[in-house]
Protein backbone atom coordinates (compact mmCIF):
# COMPACT_ATOMS: atom_id res chain seq x y z
CA UNK A 1 0.00 0.00 0.00
CA UNK A 2 1.71 3.14 -0.99
CA UNK A 3 -0.52 5.78 0.61
CA UNK A 4 -0.30 6.14 4.72
CA UNK A 5 -3.32 4.34 6.38
CA UNK A 6 -3.66 7.26 9.16
CA UNK A 7 -5.28 9.51 6.46
CA UNK A 8 -5.76 13.44 7.85
CA UNK A 9 -7.47 16.62 5.85
CA UNK A 10 -5.23 19.25 4.82
CA UNK A 11 -2.60 19.88 7.49
CA UNK A 12 -3.83 23.66 7.59
CA UNK A 13 -1.42 25.05 10.42
CA UNK A 14 2.27 26.02 9.37
CA UNK A 15 4.44 25.82 12.34
CA UNK A 16 6.07 29.23 12.49
CA UNK A 17 9.23 28.28 13.50
CA UNK A 18 9.78 25.94 10.97
CA UNK A 19 10.65 27.10 7.32
CA UNK A 20 7.24 26.59 4.41
CA UNK A 21 8.46 24.73 1.58
CA UNK A 22 7.04 25.13 -1.87
CA UNK A 23 6.79 21.86 -3.38
CA UNK A 24 5.50 20.37 -6.81
CA UNK A 25 2.82 17.70 -5.69
CA UNK A 26 0.70 15.48 -7.64
CA UNK A 27 -0.10 11.63 -8.47
CA UNK A 28 3.00 9.68 -7.10
CA UNK A 29 1.73 6.76 -9.69
CA UNK A 30 0.52 8.92 -12.90
CA UNK A 31 3.06 11.72 -12.60
CA UNK A 32 5.70 11.48 -10.58
CA UNK A 33 6.79 7.90 -12.01
CA UNK A 34 6.55 6.13 -8.60
CA UNK A 35 5.48 2.47 -8.31
CA UNK A 36 2.00 1.34 -6.87
CA UNK A 37 -1.14 0.65 -8.89
CA UNK A 38 -3.46 3.06 -6.99
CA UNK A 39 -3.49 6.81 -7.00
CA UNK A 40 -1.33 8.25 -4.01
CA UNK A 41 0.00 12.10 -3.19
CA UNK A 42 3.79 12.69 -3.60
CA UNK A 43 5.81 15.56 -3.68
CA UNK A 44 9.17 15.69 -5.70
CA UNK A 45 12.36 17.30 -3.15
CA UNK A 46 15.65 18.12 -4.49
CA UNK A 47 14.32 16.52 -7.68
CA UNK A 48 13.36 13.34 -6.07
CA UNK A 49 9.76 11.67 -5.47
CA UNK A 50 8.62 11.11 -2.58
CA UNK A 51 5.03 9.47 -1.47
CA UNK A 52 3.19 11.87 1.17
CA UNK A 53 2.18 10.64 4.72
CA UNK A 54 -0.04 13.50 6.71
CA UNK A 55 -2.80 13.79 4.05
CA UNK A 56 -4.34 12.53 1.52
CA UNK A 57 -4.85 12.83 -2.07
CA UNK A 58 -8.62 13.23 -1.76
CA UNK A 59 -8.44 15.47 0.80
CA UNK A 60 -7.41 18.04 -1.96
CA UNK A 61 -9.96 17.54 -4.73
CA UNK A 62 -10.61 15.08 -7.09
CA UNK A 63 -7.35 13.36 -8.10
CA UNK A 64 -8.75 13.09 -11.96
CA UNK A 65 -10.40 16.37 -12.60
CA UNK A 66 -9.57 18.39 -15.09
CA UNK A 67 -6.70 20.43 -12.62
CA UNK A 68 -6.34 17.29 -10.39
CA UNK A 69 -3.54 15.90 -9.08
CA UNK A 70 -3.86 12.71 -12.03
CA UNK A 71 -3.45 15.54 -14.49
CA UNK A 72 -1.29 18.07 -13.47
CA UNK A 73 1.42 18.54 -11.01
CA UNK A 74 0.69 21.56 -9.10
CA UNK A 75 2.62 23.14 -6.23
CA UNK A 76 1.73 23.16 -2.45
CA UNK A 77 3.53 24.73 0.76
CA UNK A 78 4.00 22.29 3.04
CA UNK A 79 6.37 21.48 6.31
CA UNK A 80 7.80 18.50 6.80
CA UNK A 81 10.71 16.05 6.29
CA UNK A 82 11.23 12.86 4.98
CA UNK A 83 11.31 9.65 7.09
CA UNK A 84 12.00 5.92 6.14
CA UNK A 85 12.10 7.51 1.83
CA UNK A 86 8.28 8.73 2.64
CA UNK A 87 8.00 12.67 3.15
CA UNK A 88 5.79 13.51 6.38
CA UNK A 89 3.72 16.66 6.27
CA UNK A 90 2.90 18.55 9.31
CA UNK A 91 1.67 21.42 7.07
CA UNK A 92 0.41 20.86 3.44
CA UNK A 93 -1.63 23.64 1.52
CA UNK A 94 -2.49 23.50 -2.39
CA UNK A 95 -1.43 26.59 -3.56
CA UNK A 96 -4.20 28.00 -6.21
CA UNK A 97 -3.38 27.95 -10.41
CA UNK A 98 -3.41 31.52 -10.21
CA UNK A 99 -1.38 31.87 -6.72
CA UNK A 100 1.50 29.75 -8.13
CA UNK A 101 5.13 30.61 -7.29
CA UNK A 102 7.35 31.66 -10.07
Amino acid sequence: MAQSTTVKPEVAVADQRRPVQVLEAACGQCRLGLPGKSCDLAVRLNGKAYFVDGTHIDAHGDAHAEDGFCQKTRQARVQGEVVNDRFVATYFRLLPEADKAP
